[in-house]
């Protein structure tokens, strides 16, 4: 865990709060907002969307991610979650892999509270030893010569 770095996350920061105040989180009460920043600087961000069928809801990582893809990039560069919580809090596990799909182990993920960012991690510390695109060989190089 690194120090937080308030200057470089403040844009993820505004993003992903103003995300979580349209949090759909009836049953938990957990809002959560967050951020990715992708490879050309553009910011998308994400809120968590709960849901009666448990657990069919959307995670605020895996709203940001989708709406990154959705703009067209395929590279997180920086990500950021935001919740009125105790400890600092992280993405899930699943969110986590959600990550590793696009962003290198070195990605900052900033965990912040309401008053701002209290923790800085590498993607690599929060999924050590991940699975991830890299695992897989290129077609090309799998087809029999």
């Amino acid at each position: 865990m690194n120090a937080p770095d308030d200057l470089r996350a403040a844009d993820l920061l505004a993003a992903a709060r103003a995300a979580r105040a349209h949090a759909h989180a009836p049953y938990s009460g957990f809002a959560v907002g967050a951020a990715v920043r992708g490879a050309s600087g553009r910011v998308y961000a994400g809120c968590n969307v709960e849901n009666a069928a448990y657990p069919e809801g959307l995670c605020a990582e895996a709203v940001a991610i989708g709406a990154c893809i959705a703009g067209g990039e395929t590279k997180i560069v920086e990500a950021l979650v935001v919740a009125d919580s105790i400890a600092p809090t992280t993405p899930c596990g699943a969110c986590r892999q959600r990550l590793r799909e696009f962003a290198a182990d070195e990605a900052p993920i900033h965990a912040a509270g309401v008053a701002g960012v209290v923790a800085t991690f590498t993607l690599g510390s929060l999924l050590p030893h991940s699975f991830g695109p890299s695992h897989f060989i290129p077609a090309i190089q799998k087809a029999p010569s």
